[in-house]
């Protein structure tokens, strides 16, 4: 009976997903606010590039097999655009010279990159991209790891760990998708299995987080259940057969809703810190 009553909830998930719009699986929040308004805004935003980083890899390979190809394109030209213009104000607002000159390091790297993912997607550029969108993720991360030491509580740590999990949710959904292209290695599964067994860590962490208040505990109860239809579809990997463009679909659209649930949370923790900082002196 209880068996039943999940797979019943995952219909009704995986139905209610197919009318989800694009700009539903977007991030939204402060997100959209232009310009950098504090040190949570700062590593909120440096965070979600690390996510970006993986989720145009995923996008990009979403295209190229033919998985809501038309959803796919919206949301790697939308990616394309964020991790731009989030990257200009980064570089902006970047307040000591390591920071700086990760961002230098960063946009070296997106010009490669932003050049492979803007082209249409083939095999050969989506198994250059396999190894780039490693080195964008990595130097995204120092920076955010960077802009997290400048973070005067322990909000600013809860900020770059949430924000981490919308990297991971598009970094499992992009391992995934690249197996399905084909793209595949013993190092990669080990990170992809890695990612899950980080990702499961964190959300236990972040509920045990002392500054949650209702709004975010109800956050990750959500993220929780949707994490289970995610592990669910990705599982699905190696059945094969005909029904295998159903399971990549399920992954495609189970990671956007794990994203959008986390990309909440990252947001609620950033007003937190807003709230609770004092001006900043001007540089």
């Amino acid at each position: 009976m209880k068996e039943n009553n999940i797979h019943g909830a995952r219909r009704q998930f995986l139905l209610g997903m197919a009318g989800v719009g694009v700009a539903a699986l977007l991030p939204t929040g402060v997100a959209f606010a232009a310009g950098i308004t504090d040190i949570g805004d700062a590593i909120n935003k440096a965070g979600r590039q690390r996510m970006l980083s993986q989720r145009m890899a995923k996008a990009y390979c979403q295209i190229g097999l033919g998985i809501l190809p038309g959803r796919s394109e919206k949301i790697l030209a939308l990616s394309l655009q964020r991790f731009s213009d989030q990257l200009a104000e980064l570089k902006a607002y970047a307040p000591t010279p390591d920071v700086k000159e990760s961002y230098a390091e960063l946009d070296k790297l997106w010009r490669r990159y932003q050049s492979l993912l803007s082209g249409k997607p083939n095999l050969e550029n989506a198994r250059l991209i396999a190894t780039l969108n490693e080195d964008v993720l990595r130097t995204a991360h120092l920076a955010t790891t960077q802009l997290e030491l400048h973070a005067a509580s322990n909000v600013g740590r809860l900020i770059n760990v949430a924000g981490r999990q919308r990297m991971l949710s598009q970094r499992m959904a992009k391992f995934y998708m690249f197996r399905q292209w084909g793209i595949k290695s013993a190092s990669m599964e080990q990170e992809a299995q890695l990612a899950r067994r980080e990702f499961i860590s964190a959300l236990d962490a972040l509920g045990k987080a002392q500054e949650n208040d209702s709004a975010i505990k109800n956050e990750l109860e959500l993220a929780r259940m949707q994490w289970l239809f995610f592990d669910e579809a990705l599982k699905q990997q190696d059945v094969g057969g005909k029904d295998m463009m159903t399971y990549a679909t399920n992954v495609a659209t189970t990671s956007e809703r794990l994203l959008e649930v986390m990309d909440r949370v990252t947001g609620h923790y950033a007003r937190i810190s807003a709230a609770s900082s004092t001006p900043e002196r001007k540089r």
